[in-house]
This record gives C-alpha cells, structure tokens and sequence, in this order.
C-alpha cells in the first residue's frame, strides 16, 4: 500500500485528499474563500478519521505548487512540508495549471466533435491574478506544453496566432473574465473547472512510482509573481 495525502489550495477551494496506489479512498472539500488558512488542518484530520488511516500509514505528500493565491500556496506547501518532516516522507508536487489541463483531458464532459481532432486542439488552463491578467499555459490535449507558465495581460489579440490555427478551451476562474475580450471563433470557454485534490492525487501517484520528489529543505511554491501589500491610505 502506498498511501498518498495531496492537499490543492491554490484558489478559494481547499480540498484534500486520501489515494492508495492511485485510487481514491476519501476527499474532503470546502467552497469558502480563505478555507485554507483556518480550515485545512481540521479537514486533513477528519479525512484520516474517516478513511481509519493514521498519520504514521501515510507514505507521501503531495501539494499543488501554483501559480494561484499567495497565502492559499504557502499554507498548502507548510502544511505539507510539515507532514513530511514530522513523518521523515517525501514531498511531491504538481503545477496547478497542470493539474487543470489534466482533469480536463481525463474527467471533464469536454467532447472534441465540435473543437475538431485532437491535434487540432489545445488547452488553457488560467487562474485569476487581478485586473486583467492570468496566470495560465498552453498545452495539447496529449498535456504537452506548448507554451509554458506564465502570468499574462489578456487582450483583445492575445492567442490570436494560435487561435488562427487551433480551437482552444479557456477554463479556470481566470478564464471567466476574457469571456468578453477573447472574442475568436476558435475560442471556446469550460465552466466548473477547479483544481482539485482528487486528480492531484492520481498525478502524484505516477511521481511517487518513479521516484520524482522534491527537496524539503528547498521547495517553495511557484508563485510567479511576489506578494502586494497594499499599503493603508493616509488619514
């Protein structure tokens, strides 16, 4: 038995997760924005309650590493640091945009007839980074990066020169807001996509096989961007 905990808190969904070799046995979610910070804790905790798993029985972590929110990363990415030095395990961790890609390939309702073949097709998964910018990448629907990470200004030409070639799928929170400006015919929107522990799992499932962690001392969360503070207006 090789028993995975993966924690996602990325956005203002917290979820955590309990796989054996890859298949699910327990998840536990919560919709409430900034979940994380109070709730991530209590959740692992009734998750291990109600699969009967002990902390001692878990033989790997595994986190989402962003991009995404700063605080919801950090906590994710502390938490699971901190099981694995308490438990002397290792510590996995898959990009969220990757993540996304994956759930959409391999769960979503997503049908190809009307994008076309599948090499004719590629995926965006985006995440909301204030304003009018994303944080998002390009892959194909075999989750080959086209074009890597990265946080992006959206526009009315941005992805122009794919989308002259290839439909692409938008979805994510950050995908909600270029509804009205990426306006191309080739452009096709998903709603309801979340990064999720669940698939996080699964991915972790096929790291944890061939050996790929990180290393604890070093690992940070792929923020992208640094942390604003906004600074109180002067009364």
């Amino acid at each position: 038995m090789a028993f995975i905990l993966s924690l996602e808190t990325s956005t203002t969904i917290c979820s955590a997760a309990l796989h054996d070799d890859g298949k699910l046995i327990a998840v536990k979610e919560l919709l409430t924005p900034q979940s994380a910070s109070s709730q991530l804790a209590p959740i692992i905790d009734q998750l291990l309650r109600d699969a009967q798993i002990s902390t001692k029985e878990i033989k790997v972590v595994a986190v989402a590493s962003g991009p995404g929110s700063y605080t919801g990363l950090r906590i994710g990415v502390a938490t699971a640091k901190g099981f694995c030095f308490a438990l002397q395990i290792p510590l996995i961790a898959i990009n969220t945009l990757e993540l996304m890609a994956y759930q959409v390939k391999n769960y979503s309702s997503l049908s190809l007839e009307e994008g076309g073949p599948s090499d004719e097709v590629l995926l965006c998964p985006m995440l909301d980074a204030r304003r009018m910018e994303v944080y998002c990448l390009l892959s194909d629907f075999d989750l080959n990066s086209v074009e890597p990470t990265q946080a992006k200004v959206i526009d009315e030409v941005s992805f122009d020169e794919w989308l002259s070639q290839k439909t692409i799928y938008f979805f994510g929170n950050g995908a909600d807001k270029c509804r009205e400006i990426i306006n191309h015919s080739n452009a096709k929107f998903l709603e309801g996509i979340n990064p999720s522990a669940i698939q996080l799992g699964e991915m972790a499932f096929q790291k944890y096989v061939g050996k790929e962690f990180e290393d604890l001392s070093s690992f940070e969360p792929h923020y992208l961007k640094e942390f604003m503070v906004k600074k109180p207006k002067a009364v």
